[in-house]
């Protein structure tokens, strides 16, 4: 039988930490929530293991650092409202859950939209919602948000989470990917104009809908 409270200790001290990810709150959240029961009971013996874990067709959890690295590069103040994009089983948002005011899970797929909503009431998550709607529309019904998050890469962003965007406040995303290098690119709001700077090296599978365009060829 799997130990996973060793599990989750050995996933935080040899990949999250040597990652450069050091937030007190980021790594007590990541030692506290069980990953293993946001992915399928045939995946729970590696549910800590440094990768990506399907938990439906085309769709993943993203692998442990890569997540961490991107939420730690957000910079979250606990009174901030984070989106997370693509929350699919809950993970991701049940750990936003821990850091910020009020995190909100956008999920397309009812019936991970549905597990995400079993999960996160079953660990007793009060200030966490799941709501549904196109992934590339964002939900503009609880913006703006100080932090957007995708939980899988991106080929761009669209325009309408710019929109949503709070000043002063942070999206971050992996541009590029799924299976290749990609770049976690932290984009920032001030007076209105969004700037962007890559933060590091990611390779992470794209979100459906948000892949590249297909170039037409004769």
């Amino acid at each position: 039988m799997t130990d996973f409270a060793a599990a989750r200790h050995n996933m935080v001290e040899s990949q999250i930490r040597p990652n450069r990810v050091s937030n007190p709150a980021l790594i007590e959240a990541l030692q506290d929530v069980p990953r293993e029961q946001f992915v399928p009971v045939a995946s729970r013996p590696v549910a800590y293991v440094d990768d990506d874990i399907a938990v439906k067709r085309g769709r993943f959890l993203m692998e442990p650092r890569i997540m961490a690295r991107l939420i730690e590069s957000a910079a979250i103040d606990p009174n901030d409202m984070v989106l997370d994009v693509g929350c699919g089983t809950g993970y991701s948002t049940a750990i936003l859950a821990r850091l910020c005011g009020t995190a909100v899970g956008l999920e397309s797929d009812d019936e991970l939209a549905a597990e995400a909503e079993e999960r996160l009431t079953a660990l007793g998550i009060d200030n966490a919602l799941i709501v549904r709607n196109d992934l590339r529309e964002g939900y503009p019904g609880q913006a703006p948000y100080d932090v957007i998050i995708f939980g899988g890469a991106v080929a761009e962003i669209p325009e309408a989470f710019g929109e949503q965007l709070a000043e002063r406040g942070r999206l971050l995303a992996v541009v590029g990917g799924d299976g290749i290098v990609g770049k976690a690119t932290l984009m920032t709001k001030h007076g209105g104009v969004l700037s962007s700077r890559e933060v590091f090296d990611a390779a992470t599978p794209f979100l459906p809908g948000f892949e590249p365009a297909e170039d037409f060829r004769f």
